[in-house]
């Protein structure tokens, strides 16, 4: 049977990745009503039930790799969406928090076979002419898929309550299942081989390979910041932040991917394009110290993490030569995107409670010349390594 277009492929693809996001944002975007619901529990109690999904990422994101590259990724993309679907139609009954606590956990695990499915069958069924502009695309379903929601959810609400924005995800689950299973009938990878390499050997391993740790770590520095700022951008300002910066920041940051960071991967590779990214970040951070978080500086910022947002997904398949070990990159790169996540917002307010100018600049510049070090160093080393790989095979 003929392989699906890679446009069909890649759009397709995508909606399971907003289906991925929006196992986020659908109690992120509606924590007031999720208060509502819950009323006997404090903030900080439903609050663990948006993060739990990060919780589960943190712990078992390589495992999911280990377990897409063992069982194929067409099965563990529909096996997720599936799951997907049934824990977002049972939530949408409003349980009692432990068993939307249990949910949330099984949740997890969906979300983290999307994320590692998606972008390594993304990278395995697209030419290498489409490749760096599929995986910027899809280096945005997170972004578009917090801006939807946070469009809709407010009218659907409204109308149904909680319980009907939930199900109405858990309806996507299932139409992105339906639409993996239509485009994508046969196998487009064969699933490897079972390997007796335990858990915590394969950990070591991966992260002590530099194709695999690059894009991981490459991430983590990314992550820390993204959500971090956004979140903290009151407190940045001084309050004096526009209300619509909040917002604009993360459109502006997919814009630029989707415009310059297409264009730019489409005639470099894109190890020394994340490189690129970090080092504007971090000018634009000394520019922070020097000027403070101003309208201008947030957007620059934004602006220059795009090239970073593009180019982390688009640098697995330069840099890995398998499935299997794209899959493995793939998985530890949502194990420290959920690492950033969790821990970046923490430690940002509580440097700048003890420096308010000085601290946020150290976190700052922190994490993006931690990640001009990764790409540059570490990524060189796995792009030599793939160029050895490349003159061994000839």
């Amino acid at each position: 049977m003929r392989s699906p277009h890679p446009l069909l492929l890649t759009l397709t693809l995508y909606l399971a990745g907003l289906g991925a996001a929006g196992q986020f944002s659908k109690l992120a975007v509606s924590f007031v009503a999720l208060t509502e619901v819950y009323a006997g529990y404090g903030d900080a109690i439903l609050g663990l039930a948006v993060s739990l999904i990060s919780l589960v990422g943190l712990i078992l994101g390589l495992v999911a790799g280990i377990v897409v590259s063992r069982i194929g990724e067409r099965r563990a993309l529909l096996a997720a969406l599936a799951l997907g679907a049934v824990m977002s139609l049972w939530q949408a009954t409003l349980p009692s928090l432990p068993t939307l606590m249990l949910s949330r956990v099984l949740e997890g695990s969906s979300h983290l076979l999307i994320v590692v499915a998606a972008p390594t069958l993304i990278a395995e069924a697209t030419p290498d002419r489409y490749r760096p502009a599929a995986l910027t695309l899809w280096s945005t379903f997170f972004g578009v898929a917090f801006a939807l929601t946070a469009l809709i959810a407010p009218s659907v609400i409204a109308k149904g309550g909680l319980s009907l924005l939930i199900g109405a995800h858990g309806v996507w689950m299932a139409v992105a299942c339906l639409a993996i299973l239509i485009v994508l009938p046969n196998p487009v990878i064969t699933p490897a081989a079972p390997s007796r390499i335990s858990v915590l050997r394969r950990h070591m391993t991966a992260y002590a390979t530099p194709g695999i740790a690059t894009p991981a770590l490459a991430w983590l520095c990314y992550t820390l910041t993204f959500v971090s700022v956004l979140t903290a951008l009151p407190l940045l300002t001084n309050g004096a932040a526009p209300n619509w910066l909040a917002a604009i920041a993360p459109l502006v940051s997919i814009g630029v991917a989707l415009t310059a960071g297409v264009a730019i991967l489409s005639r470099y590779p894109a190890q020394p394009i994340v490189t690129l990214g970090f080092a504007l970040c971090a000018a634009v951070a000394v520019a922070v110290l020097t000027v403070g978080f101003t309208t201008i500086t947030v957007l620059a910022l934004f602006a220059s993490m795009a090239l970073v947002q593009s180019a982390g997904f688009a640098v697995v398949p330069q840099i890995n030569a398998d499935a299997p070990s794209r899959a493995l990159a793939n998985g530890a790169l949502a194990q420290m995107g959920n690492l950033g996540n969790l821990s970046g917002t923490p430690l940002l307010i509580a440097l700048y409670q003890g420096a308010p100018v000085v601290g946020p600049f150290l976190f700052l510049i922190t994490a993006f010349g931690g990640g001009v070090m990764v790409t540059w160093i570490l990524g060189r080393k796995a792009v030599a390594a793939m160029d050895e790989r490349r003159v061994s095979v000839d």
